[in-house]
């Protein structure tokens, strides 16, 4: 599917401000929709919505990929509710540098569950929600087993699935059956938190969308061996028979990112299983993906067409090998199931021939980052001049370093590169290296460009939300002052906006 020519921000809602040490659903986000409509911006991209666990990382490691993330739910909207008071709205403290703020999740997560949990006791109280019944029908074909699986990791000290007691882990009906009742109030719970993210979440879509900005939704292709997901689906990933641990852990080779490669850890699927069920779990998938955002981007494009299977139990992912994914076969069924598919393809890493041929085949746009661009020939495919229109450029993404962070650790020859490429004689010409990016990528032939807004804020590398070199203490930036989004910012950025036609 080809794109108009638009541009928009790249933000997660958890790094916007709020007085609860986490941005959530609440006024800022409205207000970041009023800053992208000022800016004439026509897209909001968003990292995955789930419940995240280990280091929080809303890729590899969520309980589920159909639910969303309980701390994004606005307490403040739950007050409006009726369901909280304004005095148990108690602040967490913030950051002194309102620009580097960082979640503190060891403090976030137990405040606001408590207020959750306040909330949800006094919604037991209120006669039968009709939305709150109708949201538990319709979505009764993965939220059962996502409230059921809550409460029972709950229960099991957050030990994986497959640790707990056989019956279990093998779901057999009178042992779910008779959990089920035992933990009642925790399943409520679960579900409670699920219907208030969702119609809050509804909410902010529709507002967004009255503005004619799309959201564009981010699915990574691999789900959390501990999760709803596999727990529910077992047949449908490579576990050993036995133990229902990974057989094989996906990743990628050594690249960019990493001398050893990337481990995930994530199970595979039985790409075989799902192909003789026509591939219904992954058509649910984006089925439900769709019911939330415009636009899906697929993380690890590149592994329909073929994956990096790691043996279970290697360290690093550098012990691996590729093998071939179901290429074409999984979209034509998802096309003729879905129809059009508004798809942007991840397509970074090591790419082929033949992942350009299947990206190509489906008009789905592939990625262009502009601190890949530098340093080498005038053929990098990441240089602007290089382009065609239907791609997404960016300056970085949130696995990348914000421009001025990526420029203070640039290479000589990365400067004298950008410093050519801008018209100038040397890189102590280059003063405001983020806004060169910003105009190269809006000026680009690409039909969509997306900017991190740490980039347009002027921030440096404290400011990145991810490394993929490491795993700890990552994907916790937020900034905690609204104003600055200012209305200069809007101007400056309309300006360009309106000068290169996006």
């Amino acid at each position: 599917m080809t794109f108009q020519r638009a541009s928009g921000i790249l933000l997660h809602p958890t790094c916007l401000p709020s007085q609860f040490g986490i941005g959530d659903l609440g006024q800022p986000a409205y207000a970041f929709v009023d800053f992208l409509e000022r800016s004439g911006q026509k897209l909001w991209q968003i990292l995955p919505l789930g419940p995240t666990g280990y280091e929080h990382s809303p890729y590899i490691m969520n309980f589920s990929t159909f639910a969303g993330n309980p701390l994004m739910i606005s307490l403040e909207q739950l007050a409006e509710d009726g369901l909280l008071n304004s005095e148990e709205l108690t602040p967490l403290p913030s950051d002194a540098d309102s620009r580097y703020a960082r979640v503190d999740f060891a403090q976030v997560i137990p405040h606001k569950y408590g207020l959750l949990k306040t909330a949800f006791d006094r919604f037991q109280q209120l006669p039968s929600s009709p939305d709150y019944e109708t949201f538990c029908q319709e979505q009764s074909w993965w939220l059962d087993d996502f409230v059921l699986f809550m409460a029972l990791l709950e229960a099991h000290d957050y030990k994986p699935w497959n640790q707990w007691e056989p019956a279990l882990a093998r779901r057999e009906p009178a042992a779910l059956q008779a959990h089920a009742e035992a933990l009642q109030e925790q399943v409520t719970f679960h579900r409670f938190l699920q219907f208030t993210f969702f119609k809050q979440w509804a909410k902010l879509r529709a507002y967004a969308n009255q503005k004619a900005i799309q959201i564009v939704g981010d699915v990574s292709i691999y789900v959390c061996h501990n999760s709803a997901d596999v727990w529910a689906a077992p047949d449908m990933f490579k576990l050993d028979p036995d133990t229902f641990d990974p057989a094989f852990m996906a990743g990628v080779p050594p690249d960019y990112f990493s001398a050893t490669g990337q481990l995930w850890g994530n199970p595979v699927y039985d790409w075989d299983k799902m192909e003789q069920t026509n591939f219904k779990w992954w058509i649910d998938r984006f089925r439900a993906t769709l019911l939330y955002v415009d636009i899906v981007r697929i993380d690890h494009f590149r592994g329909f067409e073929a994956y990096w299977q790691v043996p279970g139990g290697e360290t690093t992912a550098m012990n691996g090998e590729w093998i071939k994914g179901p290429d074409a076969k999984f979209f034509e069924a998802l096309k003729a199931a879905i129809g059009s598919l508004p798809v942007m393809a991840e397509d970074l890493g090591i790419i082929t021939p033949e992942v350009e041929l299947l990206r190509d085949r489906f008009e789905f746009p592939g990625m262009r980052i502009l601190q890949f661009a530098f340093g080498g020939g005038a053929d990098n495919a990441y240089l602007p001049h290089n382009y065609v229109s239907n791609c997404v450029v960016y300056p970085g993404t949130h696995d990348n370093d914000t421009a001025i962070g990526w420029w203070h650790t640039a290479s000589e020859n990365e400067k004298y590169h950008v410093a050519q490429y801008l018209g100038y004689d040397s890189p102590d010409q280059v003063h405001s290296i983020n806004w060169e990016f910003i105009r190269l990528a809006l000026a680009s032939v690409a039909d969509l460009a997306i900017i991190p807004l740490q980039d347009l804020l002027d921030l440096d590398g404290k400011a990145r939300m991810n490394d993929p070199r490491y795993n700890d203490g990552q994907w916790r930036w937020r900034f905690t002052d609204a104003s600055l989004l200012s209305p200069e910012l809007s101007d400056r950025l309309l300006k360009l906006t309106h000068l290169y036609r996006r």
